[in-house]
């Protein structure tokens, strides 16, 4: 692999080839030729962390044309949402002691496009940029919480026992190894206790190294690694074990990510359009930690089924009972983090990507917020304190009108 491979906050830094595409008349289809040309070149740039402003307003809506992909496709029922604008103006919110209203947060050059839904109602609903209803938009690091809600699935299935379970019954070539006692729980909190380095101004450290890797690559990379911690004791961001996970639910189910979430998840659910995971190479593997290109609505419609703890508009359970209780409860190693979810107090939890990819969840007000972002930095922006802070004040706003 590319040493010079960087992954930032759970960017899986996709630098393989992959098909070139035919030019088309849509607006930015310049850009998107240039951005598959010079992967497939490979070694012209290092990368979707360094688009500029305009490769990434027009590259991440256009992954699929970019990147190998797998896609999961929607069904005919669609999970109904009704539009019910309401005024927002009122809300404020505030940054580093500064007040703003939410239209300055979403007149942000990083906002593309943002929904609130409450109780099915869609209270707001922007596009900016030149972005559409229909647009498919990569998700980053947001997928990885998809991931582990199919994990979730593979135990309601019975393909996995619990995640007490030690991940080398699932993947034997870690027998032996640091991975030896931990559990599935244990890496969906990012707490396996294996050392790890994500320094990523570091071209020799673990993330540089194997952060891209996936399939059998990963798992032997990983299985040289020492222990740093007894398992589920200690947090420690791990851009490697977000698809470790992938692997797991890969040889648990005996199929493909895709696939098994297009007939557990997509269809039964409800989602409007069809989603496009990025694989690690053409034919390949989904990342289990990146990569998921969906719309705008469909980020909602993951939330709502979050929200409503995997069940189908039917009534039919997809994820345990309980499940995404248990996914949101703080881990041992770091309260802020569950099973591959952000957590922000009182109840409310978030999957987030880098560069500002949101779907924010407060089951109390049984509000979910969607965003598709274009932040000027992959983290650690104003942009990001802003949205967090607008994501905030808007759940405030929703549990007490």
């Amino acid at each position: 692999m590319n040493n010079k491979t960087v992954i930032l906050a759970g960017l899986i830094l996709l630098a393989t080839a992959c098909s070139s595409i035919e030019p088309t008349a849509r607006p930015g289809s310049d850009v998107v030729a240039r951005l598959a040309s010079e992967y497939e070149l490979s070694q012209q740039r290092e990368g979707i962390l360094f688009w500029d402003t305009e490769e990434r307003r027009v590259g991440f809506r256009s992954i699929p044309e970019i990147f190998p992909t797998r896609r999961v496709a929607s069904g005919e029922r669609v999970y109904e949402l009704s539009d019910r604008p309401t005024d927002l103006s009122g809300i404020t919110y505030l940054v580093d002691g500064e007040r703003f209203l939410l239209s300055d947060f979403l007149d942000m050059e990083g906002t593309i496009s943002a929904i609130v839904i409450q109780n099915d109602d869609v209270l707001l609903e922007t596009y900016r940029q030149g972005a559409t209803r229909d647009d498919t938009w990569i998700s980053f690091s947001v997928t990885k919480s998809i991931t582990s809600m199919l994990i979730g699935a593979a135990i309601a299935d019975g393909y996995i026992g619990s995640v007490d379970e030690p991940v080398a019954h699932y993947l034997p070539r870690l027998r032996g190894t640091g991975y030896e006692d931990a559990t599935i729980r244990d890496v969906l909190h990012m707490a396996s206790g294996i050392e790890w380095n994500e320094d990523y101004a570091d071209p020799r450290s673990d993330v540089a190294l194997a952060g891209g890797a996936n399939g059998i690559e990963l798992v032997r990379y990983l299985a040289k690694l020492p222990n740093a911690a007894e398992p589920g004791t200690r947090f420690n961001y791990n851009t490697g074990e977000t698809n470790l996970v992938g692997e797991i639910l890969r040889s648990a189910i005996g199929n493909n990510a895709s696939t098994y979430l297009e007939h557990r998840v997509w269809k039964p659910f409800g989602m409007e359009s069809d989603a496009f995971w990025v694989l690690s190479t053409d034919g390949g593997t989904e990342l289990g930690g990146c990569c998921l290109s969906m719309t705008l609505r469909d980020y909602a419609r993951v939330g709502i089924f979050a929200m409503k703890d995997g069940v189908l508009p039917d009534g039919t359970r997809v994820l345990p009972e309980g499940w995404m209780q248990a996914s949101t409860t703080p881990s041992r190693g770091y309260e802020g983090y569950g099973y591959l979810w952000w957590l922000f107090g009182e109840g409310t939890f978030a999957a987030q990507g880098i560069f500002g990819q949101l779907i924010f969840v407060d089951p109390e007000s049984n509000l979910v917020i969607a965003m598709h972002s274009s932040a000027p930095a992959a983290s650690g922006s104003a942009y990001d304190a802003h949205q967090t802070a607008a994501a905030l004040a808007i759940r405030d706003w929703a549990r007490n009108r």
